[in-house]
């Protein structure tokens, strides 16, 4: 695993993206110009730090956003946009995602398995690098320190199962 840094086109799209969000409350987890297949995919993944984001947050960032890309047309090529949460168990790519979930209950998976067998390590993230990911495990005995090179994903695994089911009423 590698953290990644926006590109150019994520980069403008970021800051086009912004003040939108923000007027609405929200925060830009993401945002990712990705191809699959034939297909270009323009993904904005959107959190509120207070509770889940729902249909209307998405929305109130879609047709602003929309329009604005319409009006400067940033991407010479066909795309599809897509705005949404960016989910309870993200992954964390970019440093700012570990710096933002520090002190957050984490799943590491390796790529291969560590000396003890383990390839799937849940703990708290106490910090992470350029070349490391720092974990106390689960039952706090441990603090691991993990090379990013050997890490498949970090996932956020610290959620309220109550508080899910509540917003999926909503």
């Amino acid at each position: 695993m590698k953290m990644k840094k926006f590109g150019g086109t994520e980069s403008r799209i970021y800051d086009m993206v912004y003040p939108i969000a923000e007027e609405n409350g929200l925060i830009v987890w993401d945002v990712r110009f990705e191809k699959e297949g034939a297909m270009w995919y323009l993904r904005v993944m959107l959190d509120h730090m207070e509770r889940p984001v729902n249909i209307a947050d998405c929305e109130a960032v879609t047709r602003p956003l929309n329009k604005l890309l319409d009006d400067t047309d940033p991407i010479q090529q066909t795309y599809t946009l897509e705005v949404g949460s960016a989910g309870l168990e993200r992954e964390l790519i970019r440093e700012t995602h570990f710096d933002a979930c520090e002190g957050s209950k984490v799943r590491v998976r390796m790529i291969r398995p560590l000396e003890n067998g383990q390839k799937e390590i849940v703990g708290t993230l106490t910090g992470a690098d350029h070349e490391n990911v720092r974990i106390l495990t689960e039952d706090a005995e441990a603090s691991m320190e993990l090379p990013l090179a050997g890490i498949a994903f970090v996932k956020l695994a610290d959620f309220d199962e109550a508080e899910v089911q509540k917003a999926e009423k909503d």
